[in-house]
């Protein structure tokens, strides 16, 4: 098998980057760094980035502030009321434009016991077997022909380490063939992205003349999965929901008391099934409001090469929703997902006890026409119209003497949805980009299903926003046995080099 390393050194000479030295050269430095960067890679996974635990945030902090400014980056540490940011600026000259790029460092908390390796913060490299398992290369195996198809495994190689270490490597590439990029660059690393970006609205409007830029691309999500070249032009915001309602003080004895205390687990199941028709739509009045797919949108959407019957197989869902009519149609609506339900105990531990409580976690996933208040009031006139009494905090003795129906509700706005028209100069500067690139038009995805806190920057510096996914998209992001597929890695970078070369013309 050809090396994919000489692939890389022959895609970028053949896409026509300015200033590209000789074939030779490229192939060589090609070979040098594929090797070297899954090395930087590899050294980057390992240091453990758990949001909620400030140390690792701080270590994390740290190597990229390093890592940028050994590549001739600037950087500042940007203050927040909790966890800062970090800003790297490379400017080229003054009359470019700016772009400014989103990732995040954060990753999601690991549970080492469903890794198929020894710690999810030591990555691992593995070839899939002829049974469809997974089983551990010696990383010696990479000083020989590289196969595009084994994966690096362990947490954040897809989200979000893995495209923070593509630019990095892309960078370095640049720079060793004397490749000058036609944008000024500023880099904006989060470090609780996975914890919501709690603080980042705020911190953007405080930092708002330091961020100033043209344009920004989001390097963040997987690629569609035909592993196409791949660009969204919005996302989902998201808000979050909790609702409690309460049996007696403490659970009960069922047999002294089942068939007299009213179960709350019971009580939230009805109330939950009230939120939704048989067939999936949310049944709460005005829930869909201000909805509209345009002619010109649902053409796009139809264009995105899904299989469902294909997707059906791979996540092997029973059924199906009726939100609208296929995936790509059903994600511009805003959602109300039950993340989550809890009331008493299961399994080994199952009791014969009425619970005290019941428990239900749920999501809400915006679309830019939502109005995020307004679907809050919406869900809580719901269930007052179902005979409860909404409470934000626990019931008092009073309270649950003097009350019938009872729901504690609680919810937490994070960000709001962002979208970018497909036919704008930024769309059509990526498009231009991914094309020249890998010679094929990239999949258009005008909003896709999951949320990033991108609506702050579009608000705020008044700028169009684009994300350039550049993962494999059966990665087991938030998951045990997060991985990248390094054919993937090897794309992300040359992804960057055409976007950072691909003059910007608004």
């Amino acid at each position: 098998m050809k090396s994919i390393t000489l692939t890389l050194g022959l895609l970028i000479c053949c896409t026509g980057f300015s200033q590209t030295p000789d074939q030779d050269r490229l192939e060589k430095l090609a070979d040098q760094a594929l090797q070297n960067k899954i090395e930087l890679l590899k050294d980057w996974l390992s240091i453990p980035n758990n949001g909620l635990v400030e140390q690792q945030v701080q270590a994390n902090l740290n190597y990229a502030q390093t890592a940028f400014e050994t590549r001739g980056f600037k950087t500042r540490v940007l203050e927040t009321e909790a966890t800062p940011l970090l800003l790297a600026e490379r400017f080229t000259q003054n009359d470019l434009p700016t772009l400014l790029l989103y990732a995040h460092a954060d990753g999601q908390p690991v549970e080492p016991e469903r890794w198929n390796q020894p710690n999810p913060y030591e990555p691992v490299l593995k070839q899939q077997t002829a049974l469809g398992e997974w089983e551990i290369l010696p990383w010696s195996a990479l000083q020989n022909s590289i196969n595009p198809d084994w994966r690096i495994y362990g947490r954040s190689t897809s989200d979000d380490k893995g495209p923070i270490a593509m630019l990095w490597s892309a960078i370095d590439l640049m720079d060793q063939a004397d490749i000058t990029p036609k944008v000024n660059l500023k880099v904006i690393i989060d470090f609780e992205e996975e914890l919501g970006s709690p603080n980042l609205p705020a911190a953007v409007k405080v930092h708002k003349e330091k961020l100033a830029a043209d344009m920004l691309v989001i390097l963040d999500g997987p690629q569609h999965s035909t592993n196409r070249p791949t660009l969204s032009f919005g996302a989902r915001g998201i808000q979050t929901l909790t609702l409690t309602t309460y049996g007696p003080k403490g659970s009960q004895h069922s047999g002294h008391y089942g068939n007299y205390i009213t179960n709350p687990a019971r009580q939230l199941s009805q109330l939950l099934a009230s939120f939704y028709t048989e067939d999936g739509r949310v049944a709460i009045p005005g829930y869909y409001e201000g909805v509209a797919i345009s002619a010109a949108e649902m053409a796009a959407l139809k264009n995105v090469p899904d299989n469902e019957v294909q997707l059906k197989k791979d996540l092997g869902y029973i059924t199906r929703d009726s939100v609208a009519g296929f995936l790509q149609a059903s994600i511009q609506y805003p959602s109300l997902n039950i993340r989550g339900l809890k009331s008493g105990w299961v399994g080994d531990e199952a009791r014969t006890i009425v619970p005290d409580k019941a428990v239900a976690e749920l999501d809400i996933r915006l679309v830019k026409s939502s109005q995020p208040a307004k679907l809050i009031e919406r869900i809580q006139s719901h269930i007052e119209q179902q005979g409860y009494t909404v409470l934000s905090s626990p019931p008092n003795d009073e309270q649950r003497l003097s009350m019938d129906k009872i729901v504690q509700m609680n919810h937490e706005f994070n960000y709001d949805a962002f979208k970018t028209d497909i036919d704008s100069p930024v769309g059509e500067w990526l498009t231009s980009a991914l094309e020249r690139a890998f010679n094929t038009s990239p999949v258009i995805i005008p909003t896709s299903g999951g949320s990033i806190p991108i609506s702050p920057f579009v608000s705020t510096l008044n700028v169009p926003a684009v994300t350039v996914p550049v993962v494999n998209n059966d990665n087991n992001q938030h998951s045990p046995n997060e991985n990248i597929r390094i054919g993937h890695y090897r794309d992300g970078i040359i992804s960057i080099m055409a976007i950072l070369t691909q003059e910007y013309k608004p």
